[in-house]
């Protein structure tokens, strides 16, 4: 993670847009309430899940490369720690994303550097909803 936590208020304020990897259809698991909730909270939220679904109103797309450009510069990832790699390589071919977060209990130190190495900023095991409470 090379975002110290000083600047994840700063973080949130600059990026109104973002992308949430994994957007669930499920609504109690947190790949769907946390961006409902982020939603909620004035920011424009879109999502990619491989199955089409609806729920929650949310635009979803079956994969990253179809989301315009304009609205992967920030992308919230709801992964496993084990698909992180396949994930930021993902992100890194299509290029376009200036902010990766990986929500709580999602890191991988390797690939992380990676996405750091190629100009990203990166947060890890974060929580979008704990670090919204926390500053706003």
């Amino acid at each position: 993670m090379n975002v110290a936590d000083s600047e994840i208020k700063s973080l949130l304020e600059s990026y109104k847009k973002i992308t949430v990897y994994g957007l669930s259809q499920d609504l109690s698991k947190p790949s769907h309430y946390v961006p409902a909730y982020i939603r909620d909270k004035g920011w424009e939220v879109v999502g990619t899940y491989p199955k089409e679904h609806s729920v929650g109103g949310f635009k979803i797309y079956k994969s990253l490369e179809e989301v315009p450009k304009e609205d992967r510069k920030f992308i919230d990832v709801f992964r496993s720690s084990d698909k992180v790699p396949e994930v930021i390589d993902e992100i890194l071919s299509l290029g376009g994303t200036e902010v990766i977060w990986l929500q709580l209990g999602i890191c991988h130190p390797e690939a992380e550097k990676k996405a750091e190495d190629a100009g990203i900023r990166v947060v890890s095991n974060r929580c979008l909803i704990i670090e919204h409470r926390n500053y706003f």
